[in-house]
């Protein structure tokens, strides 16, 4: 499907003020950029880099005053998440050397601490793909989904001690657990057509079969719609802007996604 997203945030800066935005989606194996604005009010000077998860960052220095900022992308996107039961588990001695980073616990995936968890919810399930698709089930129906019910990250010991949470608390779950049993998993940000109420998505995807497979708890079918902003191990990465210097908030903050 062909989709616009768009992402208008607006600031009052004090001081002049380092940022490091990740506004910027790219073409990849499951979305094509077709076209792009990028714009700042009032323009400054943006200094464009790629980090170390693939995704595309700018930094600038916002002016004291009012500073606002208006991306919108035209995006080709798949129509359905591809779905693949039974793929395989790969051992991770086969792995790619760029994926071995997406097993390890990170600041908000702790997944050393969830082994025997995780080994229990995938007792029936074969290894790889359906591993992965008994977590993603599991996840949608033992932890309430509550949208904009946080607005801090938490961890996925912190998500499963409440049982609720945000889009970001479910990947961060999905994620620990899927690298407790050795299946690499990276933490996902970006669009999703038709989300209510609308607002920035996050979601998870995992390593099988020799790619990259999408899940996501929050939804209970496997529709598309979905534009990726970035990749990371947790949102710890993945933040749309990084400010620097005193506390700087969005006085507005308007997402939208349409078809074309």
């Amino acid at each position: 499907m062909w989709l616009s997203v768009s992402c208008d945030l607006e600031f009052e800066i004090s001081v002049a003020t380092p940022f490091v935005l990740m506004l910027r989606p790219r073409s990849g194996a499951q979305q094509w950029i077709a076209k792009e604005e990028y714009r700042l009010v009032p323009e400054v000077p943006v200094f464009e880099f790629t980090d170390g998860y693939g995704n595309l960052c700018q930094r600038l220095i916002a002016p004291p005053g009012h500073f606002a900022i208006h991306t919108v992308a035209q995006v080709k996107t798949a129509d359905f998440n591809d779905q693949a039961e039974g793929a395989p588990f790969i051992e991770v001695q086969n792995l790619p050397n760029g994926v071995l980073e997406y097993l390890l616990p990170s600041r908000y995936c702790e997944s050393d601490r969830f082994g025997q968890m995780a080994s229990e919810i995938t007792a029936n399930a074969l290894p790889g793909y359906d591993q992965v698709a008994a977590i993603e089930n599991w996840v949608r129906n033992f932890i309430r989904y509550l949208p904009g019910s946080s607005d801090v990250p938490i961890s996925a010991v912190e998500v499963n001690q409440r049982q609720s949470g945000v889009c970001r608390d479910l990947a961060h779950l999905g994620v620990a657990l899927c690298r407790s049993i050795s299946i690499p998993a990276r933490f996902v940000v970006g669009y999703l057509h038709g989300l209510e109420p609308m607002d920035l998505h996050a979601w998870f995807e995992a390593y099988v079969g020799g790619r990259w497979y999408t899940f996501d708890a929050t939804q209970s079918a496997h529709n598309g719609g979905y534009v990726t902003i970035g990749y990371g191990r947790d949102a710890a990465d993945v933040a749309i802007y990084n400010q620097f210097g005193p506390a700087v908030y969005p006085i507005s903050q308007r997402i939208a996604v349409w078809r074309n």
